[in-house]
């Protein structure tokens, strides 16, 4: 009996391994069971060295020695203030003159001085009561030049770096010296009288320059120092636009006096022409000249002729008239006898 089940069993294995799906399945099972493994060896030993890479980066980005650049770059996000300690009595009594501005705005940004209108590179800042009042500095930065100026009085000039300067004229009382270094809303001095903003009475004359380029102070307040760093890119656009419609215009010019030398050129061949074609018309046939000259000359001498004979004949008619006067006298005398 025991043989009979055994016999059985080997021929079912024996049938089992005869299917031709049997060997590939057993390799895909294998395959499975192998990759699996593998990923989970990997896993297992990709945990503790990205551990250790991270703790390895952060004290890589601690130690960097590029923190000065990094606070230089938060340093610029400094937002622009206005250089007064108090704004809310602040008042801007004269503005920047801009070239593109309506013609209202760009009266508010004239100066007159020694009855004349100048255009204001800044902007004035003046007291609601003519009193003067702290000026303060708008960034941070260094104090480069500290001066006086006979027309614009007391003159503070602060570099902030990356080409920006800002200029405060127009000051009373100086508290700073140049070379010092001073922090956003450290105060300058004090607010003064100039000449030339004399009709403005207390005030101070403010400045925001970028690249050596006067810019609309009005236009950057609140607004973080790195806006600032398009006006290159603009000034450059600009002064290609310029250069180009320069080039037009001269291109232009060239043009117009090409075409008005041509005319002229052209006047002048015309010209040529007629007066050719008027000498021709009156140019004389030679031996026709020598006729009338020939015909001139006769008539000359027959008016000479002419003449001579005149001349004879009023010698004759003189002679005649003495003759006849003789006679006269001596027919009276011979009478009176």
């Amino acid at each position: 009996m025991k043989e009979e089940n055994n016999s059985a069993s080997k021929n079912k294995w024996s049938r089992i391994f005869r299917k031709k799906w049997f060997f590939p399945a057993v390799y895909l099972t294998i395959a499975a069971l192998l990759l699996s493994v593998v990923v989970w060896y990997q896993n297992t030993n990709n945990q503790d060295p990205d551990a250790q890479n991270d703790s390895e980066m952060t004290d890589d980005f601690e130690s960097s020695e590029f923190d000065e650049d990094a606070e230089a770059v938060l340093d610029q996000q400094e937002v622009i203030g206005m250089p007064v300690e108090n704004q809310d009595q602040a008042e801007i009594v004269t503005k920047f003159y801009d070239y593109n501005a309506e013609q209202k705005e760009q009266e508010d940004g004239l100066v007159l001085y020694n009855n004349r209108y100048y255009q204001s590179t800044g902007i004035d800042i003046a007291a609601a009561d003519d009193e003067p009042f702290d000026v303060v500095a708008s960034l941070s930065g260094t104090v480069t030049e500290v001066k006086e100026d006979p027309l614009l009085g007391n003159v503070v000039v602060l570099d902030h770096g990356d080409d920006v300067v800002t200029y405060y004229a127009s000051l009373g009382e100086v508290d700073v010296k140049a070379d010092s270094e001073v922090e956003q809303g450290d105060k300058l001095g004090t607010a003064g009288k100039n000449l030339f903003g004399k009709d403005n009475g207390t005030h101070v004359h403010f400045e925001l320059r970028k690249n050596d380029i006067e810019v609309n102070p009005e236009e950057y307040f609140n607004q973080p120092v790195s806006k600032l760093d398009g006006i290159k890119a603009e000034e450059v656009k600009e002064d290609a636009k310029e250069e180009e419609d320069e080039s037009a215009t001269e291109k232009e010019d060239a043009e117009a006096t090409e075409e008005d030398a041509n005319a002229v050129e052209e006047g002048t061949d015309s010209t040529e022409e007629q007066d050719g074609e008027d000498s021709e018309d009156i140019e004389v046939d030679p031996e026709q000249d020598e006729l009338d000259n020939e015909g001139n000359e006769e008539q000359d001498e027959e008016v000479v002729d002419e003449q001579k004979n005149e001349k004879q004949e009023d010698e004759q008619d003189v002679e005649d008239k003495e003759q006849t006067d003789e006679t006269t006298d001596s027919s009276a005398s011979s009478a009176s006898a």
